[in-house]
């Protein structure tokens, strides 16, 4: 009966992120919980599916557009502006932000946010949530999303986001649009099907690439930065903790591998200060704004630039 219990209060908050049952007493917060694990084994053991249902040039295509659209919605939104407000928008498109981001299954943007700013708080601390150099590399990469503590959303960490009852209930009822996003993917890959055969795709094949596989790298690779950035690169800022500038990981993750330079100045629109920095989801972030979507994006500011420059003229006289 126990078990039965368990399960039920583990599906309720499935279906309702927001829902607390006396499981999640204090003195277990830092316990493995095995529901908690559940979400990455079944993406992980969907890849499988790909045995079934084969590959194709448009499925592959499909699993990478995907990737980046949906890195650039966690990357651009959920960080750079959820988390770090580094530019302005309007409400319908801060709701759009939301609903792009979750298709990305890292939770809602409130949470995602909420997590993050915590982290920027007490970066490398002993509280830190992911933190490789107090909790170790496994722990920080994907551990930390097993521990009952890390699951509920601190909205007072989020107030000023908290305050739309939209991006509330995208975050409490988190599952609602990966779902959706599934069920799109199938259709459009049965009309393909149906319609243009020429590719060689189906909505099995579409729904495997573009929801499991696609998302599967996405997470591995968002999750990089909060393991890898603080253990691999170079450190051009003296800052508090141990973030790192790492470009391979900057390629992957849309320039968010520009980690040391992000935790010297976290409000800027802006993550590789320098043009030889590549940062994609900077260029496209200007795009948006030159259509009007958003506006005032926060620049680096001029001090920032003389502490990097005073910086390396030590290096370069030692």
């Amino acid at each position: 009966m126990n078990r039965l219990s368990s399960i039920a209060k583990a599906v309720r908050q499935w279906a309702d992120s927001d829902y607390q049952s006396e499981s999640f007493a204090p003195d277990q917060a830092d316990r493995f919980d095995p529901p908690r694990l559940a979400p990455y084994l079944f993406l992980h053991v969907g890849c499988l599916l790909v045995f079934l249902v084969g590959w194709s040039w448009f499925a592959v295509g499909a699993a990478a557009f995907l990737y980046f659209i949906r890195m650039f919605a966690i990357t651009g939104f959920y960080h750079r502006y959820f988390s770090h407000r580094a530019f302005r928008t309007s409400r319908l498109m801060q709701f759009i932000f939301a609903v792009w981001g979750n298709t990305s299954m890292q939770r809602g943007a409130l949470w995602w946010a909420s997590t993050h700013r915590h982290h920027h708080q007490h970066s490398d601390e002993e509280s830190d949530k992911h933190s490789p150099v107090r909790h170790g590399f496994l722990y920080s990469h994907l551990g930390w999303l097993t521990c009952r503590k890390n699951f509920p959303t601190d909205y007072t960490k989020i107030k000023d986001f908290a305050a739309f009852p939209e991006l509330v209930f995208l975050n409490r009822f988190d599952f609602f649009v990966p779902i959706l996003f599934g069920i799109v993917l199938w259709i459009i890959g049965a009309l393909l099907e149906t319609y243009v055969p020429g590719l060689g795709t189906n909505g099995g094949q579409l729904f495997v690439w573009g929801f499991f596989i696609s998302t599967v790298f996405l997470m591995h690779g968002t999750l990089f930065i909060n393991s890898l950035s603080h253990m691999l690169g170079n450190r051009r800022f003296d800052t508090d903790d141990d973030s790192r500038n790492n470009p391979v990981l900057a390629a992957i993750t849309l320039g968010e591998g520009w980690h040391n330079n992000h935790h010297r100045y976290a409000h800027s629109a802006r993550q590789g200060f320098y043009w030889w920095e590549f940062d994609v989801t900077y260029y496209l972030l200007r795009a948006m704004s030159v259509c009007g979507l958003i506006w005032d994006l926060k620049p680096v500011p001029a001090h920032v630039y003389e502490e990097a420059a005073a910086a390396k003229q030590s290096k370069s006289e030692t």
